[in-house]
């Protein structure tokens, strides 16, 4: 296939207007996705404190984990740079129309929409942002914040040498939600950390990692990937999936702590109801079906479980 040509309708032209322009930078940085992602640190705030913060700590809380997330996200189309370009040259990226990563561009730079360098800068300006929120929450988040940064690294640069690499991935997602629990208390209960950490690995293994790099299976499997769905197949992939999310939604109910009144029955239905609903079924339908397409449909539902839950907690909070 000639340079430049892939089968994605996205265009190449660089946009003209200033507007159209940021749009580039926020797609670089799968903004609709972080800020989904941003519901686990509240969630994780919220159930650790069982009240709402303090407004002060709630709107640095909000702003730090929204340049975090921003540049974390950023950080892994920097590296990953010149595998995108690969995968793109070989008409990566088809039918993910339907794709949440795909609602502005999904790899802006290796579209050429968008330069290295402007990409350094926005990642440098917005880790910048997360560094200075996070130690005035507690310095403590500073190290979880890079420590998050060094690992999204790595996770990208293991894409041709281990599988493992879902693992790294799993411990990047949880970061957000375990600083969050430092930012509203500096000695926080390590068992609650523990099955936090937990509850959120396996819903990220499940639901997000392991579905997004099935979307790219054929293109990956191409460039001799150490993905979980190309290193094991789609059948094996498919009952990892269910299993982790099977594991997440029970986690849920111990974190969560399950209420038995009368009274509280409508929230012992929604909070597994979410998980069913969000995770399971989805889950299953890829594990029916083996299409990638399922697969991106998984990814985008499991995307909003942490909102579910944590508008589910917050009307049992403020009730």
């Amino acid at each position: 296939m000639p340079e430049g040509e892939c089968l994605n309708t996205v265009p190449v032209e660089r946009p003209q207007s200033l507007l159209s322009h940021v749009k580039l930078f926020f797609a670089l940085s799968r903004t609709p996705h972080g800020v989904l992602d941003m519901a686990t640190p509240a969630l994780a705030a919220l159930l650790w404190l069982g009240s709402i913060p303090s407004l002060g700590v709630a709107l640095l809380g909000v702003m730090t984990a929204f340049a975090g997330y921003t540049a974390v996200y950023a950080i892994n189309d920097l590296v990953d740079y010149r595998v995108d370009k690969l995968k793109l040259e070989r008409g990566g990226f088809r039918d993910t129309g339907d794709y949440l990563d795909a609602i502005l561009v999904r790899h802006p730079m290796a579209y050429g929409l968008l330069s290295f360098k402007e990409a350094v800068l926005w990642t440098i300006g917005w880790s910048s942002v997360a560094l200075v929120g996070a130690a005035l929450l507690n310095p403590f988040c500073v190290v979880i914040f890079v420590a998050a940064c060094l690992l999204e690294t790595v996770y990208c640069l293991m894409w041709k040498t281990s599988y493992l690499r879902t693992l790294v991935s799993g411990a990047v997602k949880t970061s957000g939600p375990v600083a969050a629990v430092y930012a509203v208390d500096p000695n926080p209960d390590l068992s609650f950390l523990l099955l936090l950490f937990l509850w959120l690995f396996c819903w990220e293994i499940g639901g997000q990692n392991i579905p997004a790099d099935w979307t790219d299976i054929e293109e990956d499997r191409s460039l001799h990937a150490r993905t979980i769905p190309v290193s094991f197949g789609p059948a094996t992939a498919a009952v990892i999936v269910m299993i982790s999310l099977a594991i997440a939604v029970g986690l849920s109910g111990l974190i969560l702590g399950l209420p038995r009144g009368p009274v509280e029955l409508v929230w012992s239905f929604f909070l597994p109801a979410a998980g069913v609903y969000l995770l399971l079924l989805p889950a299953y339908q890829l594990y029916v079906t083996k299409d990638r397409r399922e697969a991106a449909q998984l990814f985008n539902r499991a995307s909003y479980y942490p909102l579910a839950i944590l508008i589910l907690v917050a009307a049992k909070v403020l009730s």
